[in-house]
């Protein structure tokens, strides 16, 4: 058999082949009690945190991650832990048996319950997302259970989900805890189905948090292109009614006002781009749950359409605005250098009429000099003639000193004429 042949490989083929597996959903079985954390990092507190799972691996003597990976799954014994590296926060997820028979008659147990105190309050990051999600077998007692014990009435949600194989409840609220509560009952489902459900469950909270990250740069950024606006409109009716005098304080002032508008728009595009994205991914996941509504209940995709909403189209208004004060700003600066450079091609034409009508009178002064450069040299030629008729009168010439300079005068006027007018021309020809 003939070896294979093999072209050469992408660097990146084999990083970019197993992308598609990334962060896969695990098989689940109820009951189960899952607490869900996810930390904003910055690059220095992402790789703490890889330090941070890799302590509590080696107190239970289990294999450390290395530096490229981003994604673990463990099994510690006391629970399970789900960890994922994303670019802007790190997410752990823990897992725990949870007990059915007691479950509603009081306070649940959380599955957080279960990881070290100690390790778990020094989790790097600021915390934007904790969420318990409590999966169950079967609905094997009422609503009332979960209002009075798990879940607040007011605010209560309910739908069923994975088209009509699970229940879900939650409240979109806050618990003493400090945890957002929710809970899935999975009915039949099996369980690659129902881990595949409980991912997009948890990322609908992960992504609802992640995308609303860009309201209070939304609303911050308003007041600051509220200014802006107001100052371009002012700066606008000055440039209307500015003379040559005032443009060039306008000029700086319109160039202030863009660096302000440009750094705002530098400071908080990337935070409306990433999210719009996070909407889109909540958008996506709440579809990807198939749920369908309960008698009397409102669904999570009414209620995060109805309060998503304002949020989102508060960031996407903001991000338009940016744009277009960007483009306002631009075409303002635009038109107050065209209007001072028209100007100052105005001035330069001037200028050059100024300096035409100078060359003129130069040129005049010029002509002025050259007839009488022509006597002067002519005098200096013909006194050197009288000289030389002087000595030829000893020599034999037979004119005297006088005749020979009356009749040498024309000749040396026109012939020194005749070579200034030649050296005249032969320099215009080069300019």
């Amino acid at each position: 058999m003939s070896a294979t042949i093999s072209p050469t490989q992408h660097p990146h083929r084999v990083l970019l082949h197993n992308e598609i597996h990334a962060r896969p959903p695990e098989a689940m079985s109820a009951p189960l009690a899952i607490a869900h954390i996810v930390m904003l990092a910055d690059a220095a507190e992402r790789e703490a945190s890889r330090a941070h799972v890799a302590a509590l691996l080696r107190d239970h003597h289990l294999a450390l991650p290395d530096a490229a990976t981003t994604h673990l799954r463990m099994d510690l014994g006391a629970f399970r832990l789900r960890w994922e590296l994303h670019t802007e926060f790190v997410s752990w997820t823990f897992m725990v048996p949870a007990a059915v028979e007691s479950f509603g008659e009081r306070e649940p147990v959380s599955a957080i319950a279960s990881v070290p105190r100690e390790w778990l309050a020094a989790l790097p990051g600021q915390c934007l997302c904790s969420l318990n999600l409590w999966v169950l077998p079967t609905h094997t007692f009422g609503s009332g259970s979960l209002i009075k014990h798990v879940l607040h009435e007011d605010t209560l949600l309910a739908s069923t989900v994975a088209d009509g194989h699970g229940e879900v409840y939650t409240d979109f609220a806050i618990h003493a805890d400090g945890f957002s509560r929710m809970v899935l009952l999975a009915g039949g489902m099996t369980q690659r189905r129902l881990g595949r459900l409980v991912q997009r469950l948890l990322e609908i909270e992960t992504y609802r948090m992640a995308a609303l990250l860009g309201l209070p740069a939304a609303r911050e950024a308003s007041s600051v292109l509220a200014f802006a606006e107001r100052e371009l409109a002012e700066l606008a009716n000055a440039i209307r009614t500015a003379n040559r005098d005032d443009e060039p304080a306008l000029l700086d002032r319109l160039t202030r006002l863009a660096g302000q508008v440009e750094s705002q728009y530098a400071a908080t595009h990337s935070r409306f781009s990433a999210s719009s994205a996070y909407f889109e991914l909540v958008d996506r996941r709440i579809k990807d749950i198939a749920e369908s509504r309960l008698a009397g209940m409102q669904t999570i995709g009414e209620f995060m359409d109805r309060r998503l909403t304002p949020a989102r189209s508060t960031c996407e208004w903001a991000a338009r605005r940016q744009d277009a004060l960007s483009q306002r700003v631009s075409r303002m600066s635009n038109l107050l250098r065209t209007r001072v450079e028209i100007e100052q091609q105005q001035s330069s034409q001037a200028l050059l009429a100024t300096m035409n009508q100078r060359q003129d009178l130069q040129l005049k002064l010029q002509s002025t000099v050259e007839g009488l450069s022509v006597a002067a040299i002519t005098y200096y030629i013909v006194g050197l003639v009288t000289y030389l008729a002087k000595g030829g009168k000893a020599l034999g010439w037979p004119l005297s000193p006088e005749s020979t300079a009356a009749i040498a005068i024309p000749l040396v006027a026109v012939s020194v004429w005749l070579s200034l007018r030649r050296l005249h021309h032969r320099l215009f020809r080069k300019h």
